[in-house]
C-alpha cells in the first residue's frame, strides 16, 4: 500500500470509528548507511529516514482517556495517563509510554484518539518501533503542547519509552533519524556531544535497495554484550574513555597486551569511524564510487573482525560484489536481517532477479527487496479543518 492509499485509508477508519477527521501525522523508519557498532564507542552513525513510515489521525476528545485503533492487527486498545494505566497489549505500551514521557517533563497530554497503520517493513531492521514513538511523539507535541519541545527532546522521549516500558535499552541513532531525517540528505550524529550535520544524498543514476535475508540467527551467548566488553577492555588499556579518540598506531603499540579477539574489535570500530568521515567528504563531492566501496570494507570489516555476518549475509554480499553493484554492506547489529545496496538504476531489475533466485537456489526461500529513498522525518501530513 502506498504512503497516499494509507493515508486515505485511515482518515475513512477514523471517520467510521470516532466521527469527523483529526490531524494526520507521519514519521519515518529508517537506513544507515555506514557507522555500526561505534555508537556505544562514541563515534559517528550516518542514517537517514526512509520513505517508509508509520501514520497517524490524531484528535483531542475531552476525556482523560486514550483511544487508539491499530489498523495493521485490527486491535482497539483504551488506557488512562496514569502510570499504573499502562496496557497490556505490546504495541499499546509503545503509545502509553510517550504519554508518560512527555508528563515526566512537564508537557501536557490530555486523551485523544488515534488511528494509525504503517508501510515500515517489520522485522527488517528499519526501526518500525522507532517510527511509531516519534509519529505519536510529534502528534502530541504539535497537538498540547504548541510544538514548545524540541525535536532532540521528542528523539529522547522516544528512546526512554523504549528503555521504561518496552524493555529495549536502545541508543539514540533510531529516534533520532525518525524525528530529524531531512528528504535528500543523510545525517551524520556524533554520538559523544549529540552534534549532527546534513549531508546530500541525491544519487543521480543510483539507487539503494535493501535486501532482506529473512533470516535471524539467534545466539546462545550475547555477541552483543561481547563486542561491547571487548571494546571497553581495549578503551580502558589505553587510558580513554572511548575507542572513538584511539588510533590504529596507538591500537598496533598495545597488540601484545590484549587478546587478538579484542584486538580485531576494536581495529573494526578504529577503521569504521575513519570510513563514517570519509564517506561524508565523498558525498559531499558527490563521489558515490567512493562510497561504495567504503561500504564493503565495511561489510569486510564487520564479517572478518567483528564478526557479526553469518553465512547468508556474506553470501549476499558475494553476489552484490560479482554484479557490480557499487557497494553493499551488512545493515544493523548482524547475525541475519538485510544488506543495503547502493547500485546503478541500470543494474537493478538484473540484480534483484539475479540475488533473488541464487538465494533461494542455496537457502530455500527468497529474500524480500525493499527500494527506499531518503525522505522526511516526523511531521504534520494534513491538518484537520477548525470546528
Amino acid at each position: 500500500m502506498t504512503t497516499e492509499e494509507m493515508q486515505k485509508n485511515l482518515e475513512k477508519v477514523f471517520a467510521e470509528r470516532f466521527g469527523g477527521e483529526g490531524n494526520v501525522y507521519a514519521s519515518a523508519g529508517r537506513i544507515n548507511l555506514i557507522g555500526e557498532h561505534t555508537d556505544y564507542n562514541g563515534g559517528f552513525v550516518f542514517p537517514g529516514a526512509i520513505d517508509k513510515v508509520i501514520m497517524a489521525v490524531v484528535r483531542p476528545n475531552g476525556m482523560e482517556k486514550v483511544r487508539v485503533f491499530s489498523v495493521d492487527i485490527d486491535q482497539y486498545v483504551e488506557f488512562g495517563l496514569r502510570e499504573e494505566d499502562a496496557p497490556k497489549e505490546s504495541w499499546a505500551r509503545y503509545i502509553f509510554g510517550i504519554c508518560r514521557e512527555i508528563q515526566k517533563r512537564g508537557g501536557d497530554v490530555k486523551g485523544f484518539d488515534a488511528v494509525f497503520a504503517g508501510n515500515v517493513p517489520l522485522g527488517a531492521g528499519l526501526s518500525s518501533s522507532a517510527a511509531l514513538e516519534s509519529c505519536f511523539a510529534f502528534a502530541l507535541n504539535d497537538l498540547f503542547n504548541g510544538n514548545s519541545i524540541d525535536k532532540f527532546e521528542l528523539a529522547k522521549i522516544g528512546q526512554s519509552t523504549e528503555h521504561n516500558y518496552c524493555g529495549v535499552n536502545c541508543g539514540i541513532m533510531d529516534q533520532f533519524a525518525s524525528v530529524f531525517g531531512r528528504k535528500g540528505n543523510l545525517m551524520r550524529l556524533d554520538c559523544r556531544s549529540m552534534e549532527y550535520e546534513y549531508f546530500p544524498f541525491n544519487p543521480d543514476g543510483y539507487r539503494l535497495v535493501l535486501v532482506d535475508s529473512r533470516v535471524k540467527h539467534e545466539l546462545a551467548d550475547s555477541p552483543y554484550n561481547k563486542r561491547r566488553e571487548s571494546c571497553e577492555r581495549v578503551a580502558k588499556r589505553l587510558g580513554i574513555e572511548t575507542l572513538r579518540d584511539a588510533t590504529m598506531e596507538d591500537l598496533e603499540k598495545i597488540k601484545g597486551d590484549i587478546t587478538a579477539e579484542d584486538f580485531f574489535r576494536a581495529k573494526f570500530v578504529i577503521e569504521e569511524k575513519d570510513r563514517v568521515l570519509a564517506v561524508c567528504d565523498a558525498l559531499n563531492a558527490g563521489d558515490y564510487e567512493t562510497v561504495g566501496k567504503k561500504m564493503y570494507e565495511t561489510h569486510n570489516g564487520l564479517s572478518k573482525d567483528y564478526e557479526v555476518s553469518c553465512e547468508e549475509l556474506d553470501f549476499l554480499n558475494d553476489v552484490a560484489k560479482e554484479m557490480g553493484v557499487t557497494g553493499s554492506r551488512i545493515m544493523g547489529g548482524g547475525f541475519g536481517g538485510c544488506t543495503i545496496n547502493l547500485l546503478p538504476d541500470s543494474l537493478h531489475d538484473s540484480f534483484v532477479k539475479e540475488v533473488c533466485a541464487r538465494f533461494n537456489e542455496k537457502y530455500g526461500h527468497e529474500p524480500q527487496i525493499y527500494d527506499v529513498v531518503i525522505s522526511d522525518g516526523a511531521r504534520l501530513v494534513k491538518e484537520a479543518p477548525k470546528a
